[in-house]
């Protein structure tokens, strides 16, 4: 996967989760609720794996 993807991948996996975590908060659901942190958490770790994969592009590229 290319890191553009994975952070989209992430970028969305995080909305979802919040709006998830968002909505058992809202209808007193605390399975949805913990859903929902662990999509979003799933999202940024998404996220950060994209901004590795650019760190490491960039540094093969300079070399």
């Amino acid at each position: 996967m290319s890191s553009t993807t994975d952070k989209i991948k992430g970028m969305a996996n995080e909305a979802a989760g919040a709006i998830k975590q968002g909505a058992g908060k809202a209808v007193g659901n605390p399975n949805l609720e913990v859903k929902g942190a662990l999509q979003k958490g799933k999202g940024e770790a998404q996220e950060a794996v994209g901004k590795v994969k650019d760190a490491v592009k960039k540094v093969i590229d300079k070399a």
